[in-house]
């Protein structure tokens, strides 16, 4: 089972449900062609798409075109059912860096027929996930560097400030429908610039003051 520390506080988690937001920032939404939400639209990942620094993304062969998304992380500490965008906060344990591999002809040729897209987004090593800092380590979620590179060249480079629905909401919203448990991720959406990568690429995704991430692809 996938584990993560939080950095300095010798605490590790057992990784849960990973819940993802879609659309989160307009300019990537637009990109894509997508309406900008006026709710966060959320999807899931398996814990079993969990891989660490320096592990391999593996292209599965039902799909030719896979995509990265650099986003930020959050980590929940403590139980959060229904509970109020004034609470959530406190059930933050930390901040990591996190790359959502999506295999996007997949995606787009479900959507297109409205089926639900899991398997783009949740298959075997979809996941890259770091260690987490702890939450005050980190000044301010909504004022961070989302950058992400692929074979040195820049791919993204965004700001967590252009977050369309923002931490504490979004864990909010969240425990409306799912109760949060300890160990649970929350991946809160991509800034534009995403693009596809290829077998024998290499990528780095980085949130200075945060972590980083180099995974290579197969």
């Amino acid at each position: 089972m996938a584990a993560r520390t939080v950095i300095g506080t010798g605490k590790e988690f057992t990784i849960g449900k990973i819940v993802c937001l879609a659309r989160n920032y307009s300019e990537h939404a637009r990109e894509l062609g997508n309406e900008t939400p006026t709710a966060p639209v959320l999807f899931m990942k398996p814990a079993s798409a969990v891989i660490g620094d320096g592990e391999a993304v593996r292209i599965p062969l039902y799909s030719d075109e896979c995509h990265y998304e650099v986003e930020l992380a959050v980590l929940i500490g403590s139980r959060a059912s229904r509970i109020s965008p004034q609470q959530a906060m406190a059930c933050v344990a930390g901040y990591g860096v996190a790359i959502d591999m999506t295999l996007r002809d997949v995606q787009n040729n479900l959507k297109s027929k409205g089926l639900p897209w899991e398997i783009a987004k949740g298959f075997d090593t979809s996941c890259p996930l770091s260690d987490f800092v702890p939450p005050d380590a980190v000044e301010d979620p909504h004022n961070l560097t989302l950058r992400l590179s692929v074979n040195g060249e820049a791919r993204q480079n965004g700001n967590s400030s252009d977050m369309i629905h923002r931490v504490p909401q979004i864990i909010a919203y969240i425990s409306d429908i799912f109760t949060l448990e300890p160990g649970d991720v929350i991946l809160t959406g991509t800034p534009a610039g995403v693009g596809r990568v290829r077998a024998g690429d290499s990528m780095e995704a980085e949130i200075p003051g945060v972590n980083r991430l180099r995974i290579p692809v197969q």
